[in-house]
């Protein structure tokens, strides 16, 4: 039996507006957003992350962002005037949300509250968690840069969070350096210590594996699968949407709606902004290292030149300010 006849319990999380915003600032317009929204709930996307939920006044810069960091409930019911199959999902950062913009359930169009947490902030992240989930939302609590967790820390965290409400925890690669292997044994690490837990996964494309370690989550029973339309997310990428619908094992799934969406805007908006698989991205992959270098190079004039980027990464000596 392949990977993908055994997925049919998985559902997709699609984060192009969420994460893909991490490129261009959050600056989509209405139309592509409703567009992108029309066509997942035709392809039988189970979800769709239109945003961020933190709160303005707790982060710098945020007159500079577009509206989609910072989701208002009244502008959201203007996007989305009639609410289709496909529910809608928005993700928070422990620190920079206020639990008061958050409207409960029945007065909002969101049905999914993610908490995006380092597991040092685990009992924070479970405190947001509960109150979303008292105020009637479906919760997840995603740890970020699990390659750099030390399994002590883990352990805390995970067993923490094993006696919470939330109802799905996220394995998160964040600086896109897990393989196949490093996600499996992730996987039943998760599933022995959670074992009332519902997961997810979210992955980068630094080396090329944001999909195979996708599948290899799922061939576990992983349910909820992290990915974005036409990979775009920050630096190299997320797992491509349009991959999930055309593998997993699932009768509701159509590619064909997303592929439309790639022609009508994701072709033009890939010639104004950089994502995807680049050197500079894969070395922060392989040395396990937050992407905010490798896209500080790809800014500068010196962006093309691999072989400086990788002597300042891995001679820190000979190059201060690493």
């Amino acid at each position: 039996m392949t990977i993908h006849s055994k997925t049919s319990h998985c559902k997709i999380v699609d984060c192009t507006v969420r994460d893909g915003g991490l490129v261009n600032n959050w600056d989509f317009g209405v139309e592509f957003v409703q567009d992108l929204y029309q066509s997942l709930n035709e392809s039988g996307v189970e979800y769709m992350e239109i945003g961020y939920k933190n709160s303005p006044r707790l982060l710098k810069g945020a007159d500079q962002a577009g509206p989609w960091r910072f989701l208002d409930d009244e502008f959201l019911r203007k996007v989305i005037p009639h609410k289709l199959n496909t529910k809608l999902s928005a993700l928070v950062d422990v620190g920079r949300v206020d639990e008061n913009d958050i409207l409960p359930r029945s007065e909002s169009l969101l049905d999914l509250i993610r908490v995006a947490t380092y597991a040092r902030d685990t009992e924070k992240a479970i405190e947001l968690g509960t109150l979303f989930h008292e105020r009637g939302y479906e919760t997840t609590i995603n740890i970020m840069a699990l390659s750099n967790v030390m399994d002590n820390e883990l352990n805390e965290a995970l067993a923490m969070i094993g006696d919470s409400p939330i109802d799905v925890v996220y394995i998160v690669d964040s600086y896109g350096s897990l393989d196949p292997d490093d996600m499996r044994f992730l996987v039943e690490k998760f599933k022995r210590t959670l074992k009332h837990k519902r997961l997810g996964v979210h992955t980068h494309n630094n080396m090329q594996l944001a999909f195979a370690n996708t599948l290899a989550a799922a061939d576990l029973g992983v349910e909820l699968l992290d990915a974005s339309v036409y990979g775009m997310g920050r630096a190299a990428g997320n797992t491509p949407t349009e991959l999930l619908l055309a593998k997993l094992t699932n009768p509701n799934y159509s590619l064909r709606p997303v592929l439309g969406m790639i022609e009508r805007h994701m072709l033009k908006l890939r010639e104004k902004e950089e994502w995807g698989y680049l050197i500079p991205d894969m070395i922060t992959g392989t040395l396990d290292e937050h992407p905010r270098s490798a896209m500080g190079w790809r800014a500068s004039p010196e962006r093309d030149k691999f072989t400086d980027f990788y002597d300042k990464m891995t001679t820190p000596e000979i190059f201060p300010g690493k």
